[in-house]
């Protein structure tokens, strides 16, 4: 899909419903599914719990999904969430959101899938003799390198690729479904079925899984924008919505019944890479050095798409913001922003020294943009609600069903995933929302020297 959509022109609706759901199942489905799960089981007691947090992540990412659809139809913009934010709450709200894109929320997660793609190559190439207990980050750090290179030359991954990169973690996915029916069928019980160390009733935190499980949906946000797109502007979204997620939650519960099946929840919740080594388990090793290709592909893939995308947003706000500054700069013979890219790629990096640093990785990575992310979701939840508002004759090709409901249904639940990383205090966290704050400090500064005297 186009990275940014002429002055004056407007979307096209051209997408059919498989078109859409094809899309966003790819939006959706990445390498977080590979890491998250024994997150998830960490602060969950039992199996059951395991796959009702997983089951509910798919329902309440489609509710959010139908919010996203109503704003992206009335307002379609290549801007997405940026746009939607700077309608509703103005021109500061969506600068905010856009440094947020840029120093927490985009980075991160380019950190956070380089430290996937560490713990998985890790797990079958022995380079502690020269990196020490740091392998992951110096791993991370080396793959934002080659690629940064890559996108300053003007490399691109292709659509297609991206395209055969998805069937490939869906395969991956169906793999690990099918190494379970074997052990299930041999009749072999899981590695650790006890939970010695399972959380008591009274500690366990839905709140924090909960955070975990989002993490992995992420995705459905930027699905839910191809509603401008839809050729049936009323069910063509919801259709496609419906049946992208759903067949993203059940290749999820697919995934996490494989590895409580073969791992068992305590060798789940203890694993680095569970599907390394529920593939080991089953096929040998062989299998486990096919599905660490698939999670490596993957978290590539993602962190290139992002390195394409996240830049561009960060050259566009800049521009907007002021088209003297060295980020609103593009590179015409390369065809990038390159200051933007470059500017990315040390973020990326600073983050994944960081969470070497505090020895967390990829955890304090998703502790790091959580709250972030999360309060930019439940402000978009409440832009439905404020664009109803200010622009009530506004034409709206879909709209929300069970308006209010529904809206306030992912208000809520999006304030509480905030509340619960909030409360699960970390460095990570903390060190997120105070770079969010100086964000927040440095737009004040900027708009006060402008303010005329």
């Amino acid at each position: 899909m186009p990275l940014s959509v002429p002055t004056g022109a407007e979307p096209q609706r051209i997408l059919d419903v498989r078109h859409a759901m094809a899309l966003c199942i790819g939006m959706v489905v990445g390498a977080g599914i590979f890491k998250t799960s024994p997150m998830v089981a960490q602060f969950l007691a039992t199996p059951e719990q395991l796959y009702l947090a997983w089951a509910l992540g798919g329902v309440l990412s489609f509710i959010g999904g139908l919010c996203f659809a109503e704003l992206a139809a009335a307002f379609p913009d290549a801007g997405g969430d940026y746009h939607f934010l700077r309608r509703a709450f103005g021109a500061r709200m969506g600068f905010l959101f856009a440094w947020s894109r840029f120093a927490v929320i985009h980075t991160g997660s380019m950190a956070l899938l380089g430290f996937v793609f560490g713990d998985y190559l890790a797990q079958v190439v022995d380079l502690s003799p020269w990196f020490g207990e740091y392998v992951s980050a110096w791993l991370a750090g080396g793959l934002i390198v080659a690629l940064t290179g890559l996108n300053l030359l003007g490399v691109r991954v292709g659509l297609g690729t991206q395209l055969g990169l998805t069937t490939l973690v869906i395969g991956g996915l169906l793999l690990l479904g099918a190494g379970a029916g074997v052990q299930l069928w041999q009749g072999l019980a899981p590695v650790a079925p006890a939970r010695l160390g399972a959380p008591s009733a009274a500690t366990v935190s839905w709140g924090t899984a909960m955070v975990f499980v989002f993490l992995a949906y992420g995705g459905w946000s930027d699905a839910a924008t191809l509603s401008a797109e839809m050729k049936d502007p009323r069910r063509g979204i919801v259709r496609a919505l419906l049946l992208g997620l759903g067949t993203v939650t059940a290749l999820y519960l697919l995934a996490n019944w494989a590895y409580v099946r073969v791992l068992g929840m305590d060798g789940l919740a203890a694993s680095a890479a569970p599907a390394a080594d529920a593939m080991r388990v089953v096929f040998g090793r062989g299998a486990e050095l096919v599905m660490v290709g698939v999670v490596t592909l993957t978290a590539l893939s993602v962190m290139n798409a992002i390195l394409i995308a996240g830049p561009r947003t960060t050259y566009a706000a800049a521009r907007d913001l002021a088209a003297e500054l060295q980020l609103a700069r593009w590179d015409a013979h390369r065809g990038t922003p390159t200051v933007a890219v470059i500017a990315t790629s040390g973020m990326a990096l600073a983050l994944v020294a960081f969470g070497a640093a505090t020895r967390g990785g990829f955890s304090t990575m998703v502790d790091y943009l959580s709250p972030v992310y999360w309060c930019f979701m439940t402000l978009s939840g409440l832009a439905v609600l404020v664009l109803r508002r200010k622009a009530p004759e506004h034409p709206r090709p879909f709209r929300v069903p069970l308006y209010p409901v529904l809206p306030l249904l992912f208000i809520a639940c999006s304030a509480y995933v905030l509340w619960s990383s909030v409360v699960y205090v970390s460095s990570g966290a903390i060190v997120g929302v105070a770079v969010l704050a100086a964000g927040a400090l440095l737009l004040w500064g900027y708009w006060r020297l402008r303010r005329p005297r």
